[in-house]
């Protein structure tokens, strides 16, 4: 089991960039669901801190003979063909790989609304610096990035993002690892998202902190983690369209959970899991309606893994958040997860997951949102440097608090060329409709844009 998690760090080690922000905890950028799109896999032992994502069933096959995974085996998305793979820069035992992406793109509604719909064209550039060990034992994962978006006609939509995020890993015994992440950042949400104020006509930019220490232990076929995460939300104020001042300061608190999860391979191709998260949640809230609430989600399922053809996660349990203010009052009851990658062919990924959680919102008033989402995406090597990335989705918010019921659709088409190790094109459009019971946060809009990015 050593050399086999060892096998793992290494492999994380030599992510390309994509997974490697996976791994970091990007997220990805505003949008108008409450579950967003992932773009990629949890690899592990990184579950441990994200004990919803899957698990990776052990290789059980013997260290000294196995075979290093060919790119043609790797996810589409994760595959680093020869040649097109970044060089980085070495320093002693550390690796940097520094990134310039520039690009535009055009909104076709960029204020989110259905009736002061104005279309804008935007540039945006983004350096990124990337930073990993290369210890034998140990490791440190380090990612800073900054995002500048401007716009051509609304200047009030510009807006600057910065962030640094990182994580590592500490061997203590042969079979005990320490994990540890963090992030601290500036960030701006959108005109549009779930939670963005009714007639927003600029970005709410807020402040988070936050951080994670796991205690991953296996024996044997049986492993299992403990951790404690925090984060520490600070939000700006935004503005309407008549010009007053939308103070956020209601959506400022600390979240803190405590997580712990259980993985059993029953085989090569089969396991179980159980993991359970307890949070408490000190949101300030609007005068008289607090956002404090405490909860938990627990689930438990199966992990299947036939070999390259399929892969997943199905999870089923539980969840309860009870908020302090009477007129939200308790969501709860039956709860899923299922995560599931279908490869037909070494050329093509499809992949499926459906969720439900529970989250929060400000508005004039608090409430409390019970989400449930379906996604379907997948990823196609039309030749060893063109991807091309299809996914749609639907998700269906409950408010509690409110008398207000939305549904989502969502699709998203990418297509990336890698013209060589140094240098890539990606274009890409998104659609997304929003339909609320009430109307003022009913929408839709087109997003097209290109990107280019140099790398080394």
């Amino acid at each position: 089991m050593r050399s086999i998690r060892l096998l793992d760090l290494n492999r994380i080690s030599l992510l390309p960039a994509p997974a490697a922000a996976i791994l970091l905890g990007l997220g990805s950028s505003a949008n108008a669901q409450a579950i967003p799109w992932t773009s990629g896999e949890f690899a592990s032992p990184w579950n441990a801190t994200k004990i919803f994502e899957p698990s990776s069933l052990p290789d059980r096959t013997d260290p000294e003979t196995r075979e290093e995974i060919p790119p043609e085996d790797m996810p589409v998305k994760k595959r680093q063909q020869p040649g097109y793979e970044p060089v980085g820069i070495r320093s002693g035992s550390w690796m940097f790989n520094p990134s310039l992406t520039a690009g535009t793109f055009y909104d076709s509604n960029v204020f989110a609304s259905n009736t002061n719909q104005r279309s804008d064209i935007a540039a945006v550039v983004e350096p990124t610096l990337r930073a990993h060990s290369l210890w034998g034992r140990h490791g440190v994962d380090l990612k800073l990035d900054a995002q500048q978006t401007n716009y051509s006609q609304n200047s009030s939509l510009n807006q600057t993002n910065g962030s640094l995020k990182g994580n590592g890993w500490l061997d203590i015994t042969k079979d005990t690892m320490l994990l540890g992440s963090f992030q601290i950042a500036h960030l701006n949400e959108g005109v549009g998202t779930l939670t963005s104020p009714a007639n927003a006509i600029s970005p709410t930019p807020y402040n988070l902190m936050s951080g994670d220490v796991t205690l991953r232990k296996e024996f044997n076929r049986l492993t299992t983690s403990v951790g404690f995460r925090t984060d520490s939300y600070d939000y700006g104020s935004t503005r309407a369209q008549d010009g007053t001042v939308i103070n956020q300061d209601s959506r400022d608190g600390q979240v803190y959970s405590l997580h712990s999860r259980i993985d059993y391979a029953i085989s090569s191709t089969l396991g179980w899991f159980g993991g359970v998260e307890g949070n408490q949640r000190d949101i300030r809230g609007t005068p008289g309606h607090t956002l404090d609430s405490q909860g938990y989600r627990a689930l438990s399922g199966i992990t299947v893994g036939l070999s390259n053809l399929v892969t997943g996660e199905f999870g089923a349990g539980y969840v309860q958040q009870r908020f302090d203010d009477p007129s939200i009052g308790n969501i709860e009851g039956p709860s899923y997860r299922a995560r599931l990658t279908w490869r037909p062919t070494r050329l093509l990924d499809v992949h499926f997951n459906a969720e439900q959680l529970v989250t929060q919102t400000t508005d004039t008033s608090a409430t409390g949102v019970l989400a449930n989402a379906v996604q379907l995406g997948l990823d196609y090597e039309l030749r060893r440097n063109v991807i091309v990335s299809l996914a749609g989705g639907y998700e269906n918010d409950k408010f509690f608090g409110q008398l207000r019921k939305d549904n989502v659709l969502t699709s998203d088409t990418r297509v990336k060329y890698l013209v060589n190790r140094f240098a890539a094109v990606s274009a890409y459009y998104r659609y997304t409709k929003r339909d609320s019971d009430v109307p003022v946060f009913t929408f839709d809009k087109h997003l097209v844009g290109m990107n280019v990015t140099a790398q080394f």
